[in-house]
């Protein structure tokens, strides 16, 4: 670990940025100065009621604030933030009229559009009527199929527009992962589009949306023309109806707003689904907007006039942080499809083009590039680019110094980390200080994150699970279908009772950074993508030859890669054509990314005592680390299996 900084804000840079602005803020409600981030941090923790109060205020919330800030409870769970509150997610988000640019879109080189904040109302206000005829109102819950383009912007405005609540996946998900989601929540309109764009190819999905929307049975199927035959696709729906006819009867109008409780549901998100169908996670209105406002406008700087990209899809987080942009003034830069193709500079020749503020990629992004041997600092024009972002798995020391040295050298590098769990950031980015190679600067703000040992004691420079000891704004409100909390607190709080521990192995550096080390549970993450072994399972084991399977990701070149172990049933052989067969249908039925990279046959798979598989025991024998509690198995002879396979060295 270097102390050498690979970047240093300069004073003027510190000077002029909203984080700087905020603190001296800060100081007048403390009644104190403050000595640096750290010393503003830890008030933020220490006085949560006063810190989010000033975010509000700070940030230009629009809504009734109420009285109270912060009611404590006997536990994270029970304390509850602006109780009195009264605000509308979509009212926010829609903080900007006029002709400049709400958001531009790329559909790789095949679309490109740009909307108006103007022309954004005044689809939001169509929208809405449209929603509000068929019946959508107060909880009811509207689901997108969708690609990263504007009306999928604009479909989740209507929907909080109204008090409804909104869910959304790609439209590259099979079947089954579709109907693993939305098929919990219920959704009483579907909207999706009748096709997407992958590396120069069109992918028609009208035989896909047929059984799937049916299989769902909302009230109605709006179609989106854009890759394929809108009309052939919302004919085979359920319910199915073209856009364009869907909104003719209505002229724009000035939206109205239900400003509603700060915790009313917003989102419903969807964990990994590694030990069965995927967990419904309700997000609050309030709590998500609060939360991105603060790393948008402080971590990020984003603001009025910024312009911002994030490399993301609707099955994502980083599409719900995206879109919260909007709120600060921000142009959205969206893009949907293959980020090197037609060329592998499309990512930066659309950056440069459009003059980007602010560009978000994943880590696997950053190492491709890399290895493509592309040097953007040469032969774009990136002067406009003030932070780079990178999220989904660690960033690389090589990956830092590549961006440095081949993109652009005086940019803000923030690796940052978070989850669907909190639709937001527990460490991320800190733009008054130095950025050190292979770390991430700095917990944020309000955040009261720390690294304990199996016993629950804080760590310094020594590896531990990361955890969060006080509540915060983006906690989910709930698990859908769970309402005695029992689903909610075992994700969460069962590790150490009381505290939030998220999964994540972690250490603090001495610089008062961290480092991420992946992934302390089963979750599969290649290419920076969520990946739930469930609905591999799901799939695979459909197959007569396939007794069992067990699915680990194994870390590779940086990165993570997916590989899938089955126990064949007797008389069955691993054959070139069942792997192709295996792979087709974990393509077809979940999507692209859970395709594995290896799939290799074993006689047997450990299980615990209680008869579950163990995935975590497999990938410490495959990452040649030790098993350290092999007592819980109950046939810990299995694992010699998956010991020393020459098939996973290439």
């Amino acid at each position: 670990m270097s102390d050498n900084p690979l970047w240093t804000p300069s004073a003027a840079r510190i000077k002029a940025h909203p984080m700087t602005a905020f603190l001296r803020a800060a100081e007048e409600v403390a009644g104190h100065s403050f000595d640096g981030y750290a010393a503003l941090h830890r008030w933020s923790v220490e006085e949560r009621g006063a810190f989010w109060s000033l975010v509000w205020d700070f940030s230009g919330i629009v809504g009734e604030k109420g009285g109270r800030p912060l009611v404590e409870g006997a536990s994270m769970r029970e304390d509850r933030f602006f109780p009195e509150a009264r605000l509308n997610f979509a009212e926010n988000l829609l903080a900007l009229r006029g002709a400049g640019d709400a958001i531009v879109f790329r559909g790789e080189d095949k679309v490109s559009r740009r909307w108006s904040w103007d022309e954004l109302r005044a689809l939001v206000s169509r929208l809405q009527q449209a929603f509000r005829a068929e019946g959508i109102g107060v909880g009811d819950r509207v689901a997108a199929m969708m690609p990263n383009m504007a009306e999928t912007v604009a479909v989740m405005l209507a929907a909080s527009s109204l008090g409804a609540v909104f869910s959304s996946c790609s439209p590259d998900f099979g079947e089954r992962g579709v109907l693993d989601r939305f098929g919990q929540i219920e959704p009483k309109l579907f909207v999706a589009c009748d096709g997407y764009f992958y590396a120069g190819k069109a992918i028609d999905i009208a035989d896909k949306l047929g059984p799937i929307s049916h299989k769902l049975a909302p009230k109605r199927t709006v179609v989106v023309p854009y890759a394929g035959d809108g009309a052939k696709a919302a004919a085979a729906a359920a319910n199915g109806v073209v856009l364009d006819d869907f909104l003719a009867p209505y002229e724009p109008a000035e939206p109205s707003f239900e400003r509603l409780a700060f915790d009313h549901p917003l989102y419903i998100m969807f964990s990994s689904g590694t030990t069965g169908v995927p967990k419904c996670i309700v997000h609050g209105a309030g709590g998500t907007l609060i939360q991105h406002r603060k790393e948008h406008l402080l971590h990020s700087g984003n603001g009025e006039g910024s312009r911002v990209f994030y490399f993301t899809t609707c099955g994502w987080m980083m599409w719900n942080w995206l879109v919260s942009a909007l709120a600060g003034g921000s142009t959205l830069l969206l893009y949907d499809g293959s980020p090197f193709h037609p060329q592998k500079s499309i990512v930066f020749d659309y950056l440069a083009a459009e003059h980007a503020t602010f560009f978000g990629t994943s880590a696997k992004f950053i190492d491709s590039a890399r290895k493509f041997g592309l040097k953007p600092r040469e032969t774009h024009d990136l002067s406009s680019v003030e932070v780079i972002a990178s999220t989904g798995s660690p960033l690389s020391p090589e990956g830092f110094a590549f961006v440095y040295a081949d993109v652009k050298a005086d940019v803000h590098l923030a690796s940052i980390s978070g989850g669907t769990d909190i639709v937001s950031c527990f460490v991320l980015g800190v733009p008054i200080l130095p950025v050190y190679e292979g770390e991430i600067q700095g917990p944020g703000l309000g955040m009261a994150v720390d690294v304990f040992d199996p016993e629950g004691r804080p760590l310094k420079g020594e590896k531990g699970d990361l955890v969060c000891t006080k509540a915060f704004p983006s906690m989910p409100i709930e698990f859908w279908n769970d309402p005695g909390g029992e689903r909610y607190t075992a994700a969460y709080f069962e590790t150490f009772p009381g505290v939030w521990a998220h999964g994540d192995f972690a250490e603090w550096t001495r610089h008062g950074g961290m480092i991420i080390h992946g992934r302390s549970d089963a979750t599969l993450n290649p290419q920076g993508v969520r990946i739930g072994t469930a609905e591999i399972y799901n799939i695979v084991e459909q197959f007569e030859e396939v007794t069992e399977a067990i699915c680990i990701g194994q870390s590779w070149e940086g990165d993570v890669r997916v590989v899938l172990f089955v126990r064949l049933a007797d008389g069955h052989d691993l054959t070139d054509d069942l792997v192709k067969r295996l792979k087709d249908a974990i393509r077809s039925g979940a999507s692209p990314r859970h395709v594995p990279a290896k799939i290799l046959a074993v006689k047997d798979i450990p299980r615990t005592k209680s008869g579950k598989i163990t995935e975590l025991a497999v990938r410490e024998v495959v990452e040649g680390r030790p098993v350290k509690n092999k007592e819980a198995l109950a046939n810990p002879q299995a694992l010699t299996e998956f010991e020393g396979r020459g098939e996973l060295r290439s």
